[in-house]
């Protein structure tokens, strides 16, 4: 059974190395030292969220509508999701826990009360790990 590929050690959360490459068609195996891609480093959310932004054919009208989640917010974590994919102007893919620069716009105190809501919604409707809600929270600027 194929599972999906974890990029950070669940023990000391360092970057994990995919280190052996097998083929169950004909049996060669690489072995050497082999990257997540830019998507493998992405959490459960960012996917989530740009799975739902492909559904959406990029409308931040209607990925609002499916998420239920103010504009503002939406065009927040998509561009959290575009810094995080490194294809922002002169970017490079950033580590998913990353903060933010300090010369990064920060949303309005409105927004990320907002945010922080939705978080602890989802956590309480089992929606997302507590570890999953710690680290949105963090990415929020959250205490």
């Amino acid at each position: 059974m194929a599972r999906d590929v974890i990029s950070t050690c669940p023990v000391c959360e360092g970057e994990l190395a995919i280190t052996r490459l097998h083929c169950r068609s004909c049996g060669t195996a690489l072995e050497g030292e082999f990257g997540v891609g830019r998507f493998g480093r992405l959490t459960k959310e960012q996917l989530s969220l740009l799975e739902s932004f492909l559904r959406s054919r990029g409308n931040l009208k209607d990925l609002e509508r499916e998420l239920g989640i103010s504009y503002p917010t939406v065009r927040g974590r998509v561009d959290a999701l575009v810094r995080a994919l490194g294809l922002a102007d002169g970017d490079e893919p950033q580590e998913v826990d990353e903060p933010m620069a300090a010369d990064a716009p920060n949303p309005s105190s409105d927004d990320a009360a907002a945010e922080r809501r939705t978080i602890l919604e989802r956590l309480s409707r089992r929606e997302m790990s507590a570890d999953e809600a710690a680290a949105a929270l963090r990415s929020l600027g959250g205490e």
